[in-house]
């Protein structure tokens, strides 16, 4: 084999597709991804049921895993640019059953984890409102298991970013870089009112739950580092690939990592672990300590900053479902993009659709439980997939290259199946149960359809 691999399901001949994402945008919606749900809402709640104090340490672990993950990534990604992220890549590797597998997974994925942020994102918007004065009815901000009938804020705020993206990527990734951009302001305002609050006393006991905590809270808050694979999904919207997606991967966990710990650090140490059980943990310690308006201005920040997150989901969803779509694995028709903006409106519809759904009925952090499996079985296929892809196409152009052989790799395989046994019976359940789903939808639909991934040497292809 000659060169570099032409991709047989990339855009259809006589399309031209504008690349639109530079390294700041990519590094924007990475910081987007990560930066969210874990920082501002799940941080307090595992801290509290979970890790204690040492949920400092739960991040390091999630964000070591992360690293090593997110150089195969940067592997893959640089040298099979391709919307389908995991599933493409599985599909190259390995075959189209396990494909199908991995790409029906990140899509649950990305559904459940939107879901997620914009579950916790409620409770920031009750908070800004009541300092305001104005209280929502309560069956309309909690789902049916805590007693509502809806989290109708939530499910709003999907179908607002939904139509977002419908716009395009070069109009919506504006609206997005201003997200991030408030976000990370309310997170260092966060930081600096608050540092002056800090009692040691109350990281005693640092570890309440034990070092089985530590773990426990890795796993609670691991999906928080799922903008790896919003990156990779971005591979056909990024200037110059082979560059700035490595970077960014390197950027965003940089970034994020030192965030998350100073969070971690400060949050626990204003307030007893015990007391962070909350959604909006930000504003509720600074309305402890009486920061009535630093709260709100964060309340207001992280509403505004959490919808990021959920735009990077639902436009990493969607391109997940039109790579699978356009591959004949899923129904064509979803993988139609609109004349005008060049986005896939079906599937960004129905990936929105399915997760306000969600959003609406289901538990915050049973919901991110679900998501963490998914995410760490494809960030373990992700780091498998780069040694058989090594071992079968040795000649393979790769502009980005794990170091160290097959350490890296098989390291982050070991990491993702640590954390994966420290993941409730429950969510593994309902885990299943997608994949059982979706084992309906391939051997009624995709058997028939897709075909075994093709190979084209550069040569062969009219032109070069």
């Amino acid at each position: 084999m000659k060169g570099i691999i032409i991709m047989q399901n990339q855009l259809p001949k006589g399309k031209k597709h504008e690349k639109t994402l530079g390294l700041f945008d990519l590094s924007i919606l990475g910081i987007g991804a990560i930066i969210g749900t874990g920082i501002l809402v799940l941080t307090g709640i595992v801290a509290a049921e979970d890790s204690g104090p040492a949920i400092v340490f739960s991040f390091l672990i999630a964000a070591l895993a992360s690293g090593l993950i997110g150089l195969c990534y940067s592997e893959l990604t640089t040298s099979l640019p391709n919307s389908g992220s995991a599933f493409y890549y599985a599909w190259v590797s390995i075959g189209k059953f396990m494909a199908f597998l991995a790409g029906w997974t990140l899509i649950g994925v990305y559904v459940t984890t939107t879901a997620t942020v914009a579950n916790g994102w409620t409770g920031y918007v009750q908070s800004f409102l009541e300092v305001l004065g104005v209280n929502l009815p309560h069956k309309l901000l909690v789902t049916p298991a805590a007693g509502g009938y809806v989290n109708l804020p939530a499910v709003l705020m999907i179908l607002f970013m939904t139509i977002i993206l419908t716009r395009g990527t070069s109009e919506s990734k504006l609206v997005n870089n201003f997200l991030v951009g408030v976000k990370i302001f309310i997170i260092v305002l966060f930081i600096v009112v608050s540092a002056q609050h800090i009692n040691p006393a109350n990281w005693h006991p640092f570890l309440p739950y034990g070092y089985k905590g530590i773990f426990t809270g890795a796993s609670a808050v691991f999906f928080s580092f799922l903008g790896f694979d919003a990156l990779a999904t971005s591979a056909e919207d990024a200037k110059d690939v082979d560059k700035n997606i490595p970077r960014a991967i390197i950027l965003c966990l940089v970034i994020s990592t030192a965030l998350y710990i100073l969070v971690s650090l400060v949050m626990t140490g204003v307030l007893s672990y015990k007391d962070l059980n909350v959604s909006e943990a930000m504003s509720y310690v600074l309305l402890a300590k009486g920061h009535k308006y630093v709260a709100e201005i964060v309340s207001l920040g992280a509403v505004l900053g959490i919808m990021a997150v959920v735009f990077a989901f639902i436009y990493a969803g969607s391109n997940i479902m039109k790579s699978m779509s356009r591959s004949a694995f899923l129904p064509q028709g979803l993988a139609k993009v609109n004349d005008k903006t060049q986005s896939p409106n079906r599937a960004i519809w129905l990936v929105g659709l399915l997760a306000a759904v969600l959003a609406g009925e289901f538990d915050l952090h049973y919901l991110a439980l679900i998501a963490n499996i998914g995410s760490l079985v494809v960030f373990a296929l992700i780091s498998l997939i780069v040694i058989i892809l090594r071992y079968r196409y040795p000649e393979l152009k790769r502009p980005f290259k794990v170091p160290f052989g097959n350490v890296i790799p098989v390291l982050s395989v070991l990491i993702c199946i640590v954390l994966l046994v420290s993941i409730s019976l429950n969510a593994w359940l309902t885990y299943l149960l997608w994949l059982v789903v979706g084992l309906g939808v391939y051997f009624c639909y995709s058997l028939r359809h897709a075909n075994e991934f093709n190979f084209q040497d550069e040569s062969d292809i009219p032109g070069n």
